[in-house]
């Protein structure tokens, strides 16, 4: 294999063949491909992309770079969901424990917090004690066990992945369909997933901002699930606004809590039962959207499904007390209540300005070895389109200091100022569902 002639091909619009790339992501794995030549190489995927073919035979030689989740016999459907990203997107702590509780496997393993945007393993670790790196047979103990598992990407798993995405991170080639879709699916299918949900935010707090990259995104990322094997849907979501009323690690987890105990009705549950549905029909557990909802519904109200977070807690190595207890999380010392200073209906709050605030104050991460404070955080108690007097409150601040809540004030004026200055009306909440033969608006599908 000589690695310039590849990168001379692809830059010039040609295609590798699945060999090829099979023999080169082997090779980059194991350090014998410098990352000079693939950081090449990924630039010219950035301008030249890849054919579908292409796209398979990347996948696939990134997930055969490392182990897979063993499976059992236990006749479970196992079923995942991944989301893009956002503010205040808390949906895996709440589905996780609630599939479990309807009879499906959830093997969850996710992300941390980079930029504006918060990470699931951020908020889980949050909980005292909580640990989300064990060992990949760890995982597939409890994931027998209890139906669930919430854990980190481990050495085993995909190690191509780990090393083109940090090299992607410093090279300008983040931004690419083809190679966002090879990261994340060579990490789902080393699940080895019955059926796959994919939430793909759209607005301007999302990766992918313009509803068009993010549909094209969803559609690339469905096709390479269904190819392998895998059913896959993608649920095209609103990030023009924070999901649910809290941003910040410790206070989503209490959210996440009240959500399974059925104390939330607004936005942050809507989602969560769409994302939950689809998961119950990929599952067969369901034969109709209505059905499913009703299922998960029944997990809420019989207590099931916080009883199954109790128990993720306590084989991860946390305290279970804190679903009783939420005074047990971290606790910010400054807690600041802002009116919202003019009379009209709440617009929609731009939710990159208000996951920066929250990097600033300390939690979350400009870069990957960044320290984050679990206490930190953002509470909004307003939803868009709700009529507002002058002296009404619309956030809570939880700061470390009085200095890191004016930070935090004056970005939430910011967001606040630049939503009424636009007069945008907020994006419908579930905007689209897409399958391999199908693209339609979500209240149609």
């Amino acid at each position: 294999m000589v690695v310039p002639r590849l990168i001379e091909r692809k830059r010039d619009g040609g295609a590798l063949t699945g060999d090829e790339w099979r023999e080169l992501i082997a090779h980059y794995a194991t350090g014998d491909v410098p990352d000079y030549q693939m950081s090449a190489l990924a630039m010219a995927v950035v301008f030249r992309g890849l054919t579908p073919e292409e796209l398979d035979a990347l996948t696939q030689a990134m997930l055969n770079s490392g182990e897979r989740l063993a499976r059992s016999g236990d006749g479970r459907p196992r079923i995942d969901k991944h989301s893009t990203g956002g503010v205040g997107d808390k949906t895996s702590l709440i589905l996780a424990p609630l599939l479990a509780a309807c009879g499906v496997a959830v093997p969850m393993m996710s992300g941390r917090g980079l930029g504006h945007t918060g990470g699931t393993l951020d908020k889980l670790e949050a909980i005292p004690g909580f640990t989300t790196r064990m060992p990949l047979r760890e995982a597939v103990r409890q994931l027998d066990a209890i139906g669930v598992v919430m854990f980190g990407q481990t050495e085993e798993i995909v190690p191509a992945d780990r090393r083109l995405y940090a090299l992607r991170d410093v090279s300008g080639t983040v931004e690419s369909i083809p190679l966002i879709t090879a990261s994340i699916m060579s990490k789902k299918l080393a699940e080895q997933l019955d059926g796959l949900v994919l939430d793909v935010k759209v607005g301007s707090g999302a990766f992918m901002p313009k509803l068009e990259d993010a549909r094209t995104l969803a559609r690339t990322m469905v096709g390479v699930g269904e190819q392998a094997g895998c059913r896959t849907v993608a649920l095209l979501t609103a990030m023009d606004r924070p999901l649910g009323r809290t941003a910040g690690n410790a206070i989503e987890v209490v959210e996440s809590i009240a959500a399974l105990r059925g104390e939330e009705h607004g936005e942050l549950m809507e989602v969560t039962l769409a994302l939950g549905a689809e998961m119950l029909l990929v599952a067969g557990k369901a034969t109709t959207r209505v059905d499913a909802i009703r299922t998960l519904q029944a997990a809420i109200d019989s207590g099931a499904a916080l009883d199954r977070f109790r128990e993720v807690i306590r084989w991860q190595g946390g305290d279970p007390a804190v679903v009783d207890a939420p005074a047990l999380l971290p606790q910010a010392p400054v807690i600041r209540h802002l009116a919202v200073g003019r009379s009209g209906r709440m617009p929609p709050l731009p939710p990159r300005i208000l996951g920066e605030a929250i990097v600033a104050m300390g939690g979350g991460r400009r870069t990957a070895a960044d320290p984050v404070d679990p206490a930190v955080g953002l509470e909004l108690l307003c939803p868009a389109g709700q009529a507002m007097q002058a002296t009404d409150p619309f956030a809570v601040v939880h700061a470390r200091t009085d200095a890191d809540a004016d930070l935090a004030e004056a970005a939430l004026r910011r967001a606040l100022d630049a939503a009424w200055a636009t007069g945008a009306e907020p994006l419908p909440l579930i905007i689209e569902r897409i399958t391999l033969d199908h693209t339609e608006p979500y209240g149609d599908a």
